[in-house]
């Protein structure tokens, strides 16, 4: 149709003027470039578009080949593993999350069974996880206090206790529901604009520093439940020093029936994974010891009321069936933004690390963008359904792959499990004690803890790594989880830029009989060439280490071109201030052989006694040399280093503040006699190009494709120059020889 309508222009322009068909001629072009770039750009083809929907849709894509015999019984027995871990988990982790226990129930059913269509990964258990929940507890109890019921809503006078609380939940629920809002947009709007990669600034250390911290965090926020003492929750920066000395001020008031309930159902939960732990290969599925615990726990609490008899805190009211949808609170967006960005880094990060490590032991890949869009669809649409924000949980995602979990299925069939539960049998847990919970969730932190080994291991293979560790343990124990994870991550940026700054700089030298070439000062058996210098920083040359490049340059090569040429100037004036004395004392010894009244007696010191008085004369003017001719000759500063290599194979880039020291370094050396060359800078050719690098003292003469390429070309010069010389040498001696004795 585009070239139909120029058809028809060319058709009818006779009947326009000639300037008229100039004029419009410019319109026609913008009109028909611009319509054929928007139909290339949202044209699709019927594989493309097939393609883009297996893409977003992954489930379409392995549904249709699910070999049933071989995986079905996997899954269901992974399903239903995984999904009896979920349930007391997502009752006991709503708690952390300052929520009621139903609404861990809601977030471990409405996402689980959204990322079985929209996950790339067969093996990760996606739901409630303690560091997720910790944060979003955090910001929960600072938008709704305990103090007070509302922030930025209408005070409530409520006289009753049991309307006070269930009002101040109502209000926490809608913060969390707001954050999984917020929280699955920014993870959506991310993955569409294919930032994957923004997991890969949440280095190891300072994830495995942050979790431990976390890990700290949850432990402290459970002494409460595990003690059955009455105290606030704290949040912000000090939250763990609050909350230790709110639970130490209390500690008389102890439940001693919740503190035995709670060490029981402790030592229980520690030795079944112990069993587990050992008896691996022999047990075909793990014992589940969690929902044991809570089942035995339920008992005995509704046969003994524990409530009412001993006072013990319970799950309280379940409400059954599903919720209705509810949009959540917009007006909430503005508090939570800074909070709801670092919930969708981190639950991501968590997502893709667990599931990089099953892909690859397993042997298939997964896609960093999707899993993003996962997970905000996840978060963003079970949030309307009144769950809170979710990720990976890295114990369930163990059990569901050890059990023999093969795809997404089983995720799906424990999502079922725990719906089952909200519409059925919910209620019959509503006399499980709280501190059974706050059991399973300090039990799970097992593997947590063990991170503070990572302590020692860092010692011994990097202290950068080490600083990282601790001070993002360090800065999320003291200042809360949401400002710690922004300082460490502004903390391991830090240590990019130093390490960038302060690299390692080395002068290499040749394995002997090879084209290889490694750091002299590591390998004793590489040999330098005489007169040579091979130079390497292991960094990219920048504006914020092209000052240190030099300087290493000069200390590790011995040669300042600065300190040669201010020698040689400090030389020849030097030189010259003795010849010039030397020559007053010439002067005066010539009168004063002239004023000699006596001719004969001046005829024999003019013949025979002038070199004996004028040796006497120079020796007197503190001249030691005195032949004048050895005056004459004299040896300028100079280097025994004839040619210097800068190895270019660890440099990414060049920038203009780079590309400028780098031109200045060459000549300041060729200044002293000292030929700089450049080896393997193929990856920043085109940069120095477009910088401008090269002009006709700079030429690309000085480029080598090796190093071992450029040792070779310095030596052929080297051989050459040295020919030179002596010829120069030769024939200087013999001219000099002719002016003293012209008659050899």
């Amino acid at each position: 149709w585009q070239f139909g309508i120029i058809n028809k222009f060319l058709q009818y322009s006779h009947s326009f003027s000639t300037q008229r068909s100039i004029y419009m001629l410019p319109v026609l072009y913008f009109y028909t470039s611009v319509s054929f770039f928007l139909l290339c750009l949202f044209s699709c083809s019927s594989k493309k578009a097939k393609s883009h929907l297996y893409s977003f849709l992954p489930i379409l894509k392995w549904l249709p080949r699910y070999p049933v015999k071989e995986y079905l019984l996997g899954d269901i027995i992974s399903g239903i593993s995984t999904g009896v871990m979920q349930l007391p988990q997502g009752l006991a982790y709503a708690l952390l999350a300052a929520v009621p226990p139903v609404f861990g129930l809601y977030s471990s059913f409405y996402p689980v069974f959204l990322y079985t269509f929209f996950g790339t990964s067969k093996h990760i258990s996606i739901g409630t996880f303690a560091v997720i929940s910790m944060m979003v507890g955090g910001v929960a109890v600072r938008q709704v206090p305990d103090e007070v019921i509302s922030v930025g809503y209408n005070s409530t006078n409520t006289t009753d206790a049991s309307d006070y609380y269930s009002l101040r939940d109502d209000k926490r629920v809608q913060v969390a529901v707001t954050l999984a809002f917020l929280s699955g947009i920014i993870q959506l709007c991310l993955g569409f604009l294919r930032f994957g990669f923004v997991a890969i600034y949440l280095t190891e250390p300072l994830v495995r520093g942050f979790t431990t911290a976390a890990a700290v965090h949850v432990f402290t926020s459970q002494l409460k439940y595990l003690l059955g003492v009455k105290t606030s929750r704290y949040s912000g920066p000090l939250s763990v020093v609050y909350s230790l000395a709110a639970v130490f001020s209390k500690i008389t008031t102890t439940n001693i029936a919740a503190l035995i309930v709670g060490l029981t159902c402790i030592v229980l939960l520690l030795i079944g994974k112990e069993i587990n732990l050992r008896f691996k290969k022999k047990l075909p599925v793990p014992i589940p010891m969690e929902i044991i615990v809570v089942i035995i726990g339920t008992g005995v609490s509704a046969g003994m009321n524990l409530t009412e008899s001993y006072g013990v805190d319970v799950v309280g009211k379940i409400p059954q069936g599903l919720s209705a949808p509810a949009v959540p609170e917009i007006q909430l967006i503005p508090a939570i933004f800074i909070d709801a960005v670092a919930i969708a880094i981190v639950g991501f990060s968590m997502a893709v690390s667990m599931a990089k490590i099953f892909a690859l032991k397993h042997g298939y890949t997964i896609d960093g963008n999707q899993e993003l869009i996962a997970l905000g669809i996840c978060n963003s649409v079970g949030s309307f359904f009144q769950s809170f924000p979710i990720t990976c949980s890295m114990s369930r995602s163990l059990v569901q792959e050890s059990t023999g979990g093969k795809t997404q299925i089983a995720g799906a069939l424990s999502s079922v499990m725990v719906l089952l539960v909200i519409v059925a049998i919910g209620y019959l847990f509503e006399p499980l004690p709280q501190t059974v919970l706050a059991a399973i969730v300090m039990v799970n932190l097992k593997g947590m803890f063990k991170q503070f080994g990572d302590v020692a291991h860092f010692w011994r293979t990097s202290k950068i790594e080490l600083a990282i560790w601790v001070v993002a343990f360090v800065a999320s124990l003291f200042l809360g989880l949401d400002y710690g994870l922004l300082t460490a991550v502004a903390f391991a940026m830090i240590t990019v830029i130093y390490r960038t700054q302060r690299p390692q700089y080395r002068i290499l030298g040749q394995i002997p009989d090879t084209d290889i070439y490694c750091d002299v000062e590591e390998y004793e058996e590489v040999k330098e060439y005489p007169g040579i210098k091979i130079f390497q920083a292991n960094t990219s040359l920048y504006f914020a280490n092209s000052e240190s490049y030099t300087s290493a340059l000069k200390k590790k090569t011995g040669v300042d071109p600065c300190a040669i040429l201010a020698a040689r100037k400090k030389a020849q004036k030097k030189h010259a201030r003795e010849v010039k004395k030397a020559n007053k004392v010439k002067k005066k010894a010539v009168l004063k052989l002239t004023n000699d009244v006596e001719a004969s007696v001046k005829h024999e010191i003019a013949n025979d006694g002038l070199p004996v008085n004028g040796k006497f004369a120079y020796v007197d003017a503190g001249v030691q040399d005195g032949s004048p001719d050895e005056l004459e000759h004299f040896v300028e500063p100079k280097t025994n280093i004839h040619s210097l290599i800068l190895d270019f194979t660890p440099v990414n880039f060049v920038d203009s503040v780079g590309a400028k020291t780098l031109k200045s370094v060459i000549k300041e050396y060729k200044e002293v006699g000292v030929c700089v060359c450049i080896a393997s800078c193929s990856p920043v050719m085109n940069e120095l190009t477009r910088l401008n690098f090269f002009d006709n003292t700079v030429t690309r003469e000085l480029l080598f494709h090796s190093i071992h390429d450029a040792v070779l070309a310095c030596q052929v010069k080297d051989r050459s120059a040295s020919q030179t010389l002596y010829l120069l040498e030769n024939n200087t001696t013999h001219f000099k020889q002719k002016l003293c004795c012209p008659h050899v």
